[in-house]
């Protein structure tokens, strides 16, 4: 059932949220944010086909276990699934954080304004195959790469995308930051002030994760889509979180499975 409380319960809902995000993230949200996050999402009746919308910063490790997980997934299952960039340095501006990982968002913006690039010139299938060719060259095991690892990754995914070698110079170019903001906002608003990476839209309910520390393989892979898919289908479900205890396992081999409805 909807929970259709209005009024006064809304009212101090609001205000506090309204504190609580304030202390955590040193965020003080505009009055009516929550109703502007619940009109950005949309209703939708899940269809034969999922449709799945991946909002993907090429420089965050956990976006690059769900997209290698979504292509376990689509070896299995016929799946709709189109890629979207958006920005750990955008969703993170506002936000109290540390001082070093301010500075190493800074150094990460590149791979980001490449990706919009791609999208502008190619469209989201080309983001796609230059996504996986640049983690294939980043994730080889979990670290910080540098702003030098970055662009050689990005110039030669693109090589190897079969895409313009002169896109890598967007990095280094504001040329695409109001289309990399028009899409992190597409992708964040119907989350919510207190979302991370990875983002993804399934058949249309917006979440922050999953988060996956390793990628599920094979037959692992489809059953967890299918639990998502079910926990996203109910509109009041919102959260499920317990604490990691290690860093990701970004490795990543594909298997042979057949893509099949």
């Amino acid at each position: 059932m909807h929970n259709d409380q209005t009024g006064a319960d809304l009212d101090l809902w609001d205000q506090v949220t309204t504190g609580y995000y304030a202390d955590r993230t040193g965020i003080t949200p505009a009055t009516g944010f929550l109703e502007r996050t619940e009109a950005a999402r949309t209703e939708t009746t899940p269809g034969t086909t999922p449709r799945v919308d991946l909002y993907v910063d090429p420089v965050c490790p956990y976006t690059w276990v769900v997209s290698c997980w979504l292509r376990e997934v689509a070896q299995r299952r016929t799946v709709g699934l189109r890629y979207h960039v958006m920005s750990l340095l955008m969703l993170n501006e506002h936000r109290a954080v540390d001082e070093t990982y301010r500075a190493k968002l800074d150094e990460m913006t590149g791979p980001s304004r490449v990706a919009t690039a791609v999208v502008a010139h190619h469209g989201p299938e080309a983001f796609q195959a230059w996504h996986r060719e640049f983690g294939a060259r980043i994730f080889d095991h979990w670290r910080y790469p540098s702003p030098a690892e970055y662009r050689t990754a990005s110039a030669e995914a693109l090589v190897a995308a079969g895409l313009p070698a002169a896109l890598a110079d967007a990095a280094d170019s504001e040329a695409y930051d109001a289309a990399l903001r028009r899409s992190h906002d597409e992708g964040t608003r119907p989350v919510g002030i207190d979302g991370g990476t990875p983002v993804l839209h399934l058949d249309g309910a917006a979440f922050f994760g999953p988060v996956l520390n390793a990628v599920p393989r094979g037959d692992d892979a489809v059953r967890l889509f299918d639990g998502i898919r079910l926990l996203t289908g109910c509109r009041d479900f919102f959260e499920l979180k317990r604490t990691r205890t290690t860093p990701p396992d970004v490795r990543y081999r594909p298997t042979n499975g057949a893509a099949r409805s």
